[in-house]
């Protein structure tokens, strides 16, 4: 075993760790069992704990860049009517066809609103208030095979929730990247209500690349902070909405923009502080490089060339990453260039000789 009694250390650096909540949660059992993978997602037989060998696969993909899987909640619809639209709008209005848990194909509006009229009659009678679906959303970078993609979608889809919640799923070929429109029912069989939260999503992106890895596609699901990026997503409305101003077709800035903008510059000017996140988040990329750093140490003490090869390629990566960047960080720097220029712009001309008469003109440059 290459990484010895630090191999624990280096999941901690590369899996995040998360611990469920106690306080105001309904479904606190629920989530318990989410977290510790016990009750109904006991890891099965044919799952083993992960090894070292385990360990050095995901470090290998972390340092040599293999693709991140994407996974996100877009929405959550309420009531029938809310969540036909959005069959009806991920089904292309008929031209691209849905799949249910069954494999079934549902082509017609018609059948489309038949599902969101069943996924909503328990709750008809506060339509509008409670969630029906939760809409979510997995992706690949460009050049993934988008069947390939659509079928370890509905994977992941059934080993996390097929055995309590319905749902259909769209794949969309119409940009770049292919992605799936994953729409899960709200209520499941034994009345639980599909809530995912940061725990969940990890789970559906490791599950999700699993999947693919097992389809002959490089895929892993780790944290920012495992890779040295600091700028968290996007939301999908904040997404288009910057679109939409790139485009020339809202000239209105996002109120996030002009808020992140007025904070830098108070920050630029001295008369505020950067927040406390962004301390904390190049504290945890210092520790990360460290255990990076003592996972190359022992894999260079092997004596494997894979092994010597993998830690090189480890010290590239930290060394390329000497610092992270977070979202405050850029909108910093680009607030200190505005004052810096707007100083340049406002610096007094240089006082004349007390010597010189007034409305004398200045001697010639050569510039011209």
């Amino acid at each position: 075993m290459p990484f010895g009694d630090r191999e624990d250390e280096l999941w901690e650096a590369m899996k995040p760790r998360f611990k469920p909540r106690t306080v105001s949660d309904p479904n606190i059992r629920y989530a318990r069992h989410l977290v510790n993978g016990t009750g109904p997602f006991a890891a099965s037989a044919s799952s083993p704990a992960p090894t070292a060998n385990d360990a050095r696969a995901t470090l290998a993909r972390v340092v040599r860049r293999t693709p991140e899987v994407v996974v996100k909640v877009t929405g959550r619809k309420k009531g029938a009517r809310h969540l036909g639209a959005h069959l009806d709008y991920i089904g292309r209005h008929g031209d691209v066809p849905l799949e249910t848990r069954d494999g079934e194909e549902i082509t017609t509006k018609a059948d489309a609103e038949r599902i969101a009229d069943e996924w909503s009659e328990a709750l008809y009678w506060r339509q509008g208030t409670t969630v029906s679906a939760v809409a979510m959303v997995f992706s690949m970078p460009a050049g993934t095979d988008p069947e390939t993609v659509k079928q370890a979608v509905r994977e992941a889809a059934e080993r996390m929730i097929g055995d309590n919640h319905d749902y259909v799923m769209a794949l969309h070929t119409d940009t770049d990247r292919p992605h799936v429109h994953l729409t899960v029912q709200a209520e499941g069989l034994d009345r639980k209500r599909f809530d995912p939260r940061r725990e969940d999503l990890f789970r559906f992106r490791e599950a999700f690349a699993e999947a693919l890895r097992s389809r002959g596609v490089e895929a892993e699901a780790t944290p920012r902070y495992t890779r040295g990026q600091g700028r968290a997503g996007t939301s999908m409305a904040l997404t288009q909405l910057r679109a939409r101003i790139r485009s020339g077709a809202s000239r209105q800035p996002t109120e996030a923009d002009l808020r992140q903008a007025r904070e830098a510059m108070q920050i630029a000017l001295g008369k505020a502080q950067q927040p406390p996140f962004v301390s904390k988040t190049r504290d945890r990329w210092t520790e990360t490089k460290r255990k990076y750093e003592a996972a190359a140490q022992r894999l260079d003490r092997t004596g494997d060339r894979d092994d010597r090869r993998l830690a090189r390629d480890v010290r590239q990566f930290i060394q390329e990453r000497a610092d992270i960047e977070t979202v405050p960080d850029r909108m910093l720097r680009d607030a200190e260039k505005r004052v810096r220029d707007a100083q340049a712009r406002t610096k007094p001309h240089q006082q004349p000789n007390r010597g010189v008469p007034r409305g004398t003109p200045p001697p010639p440059t050569r510039r011209r």
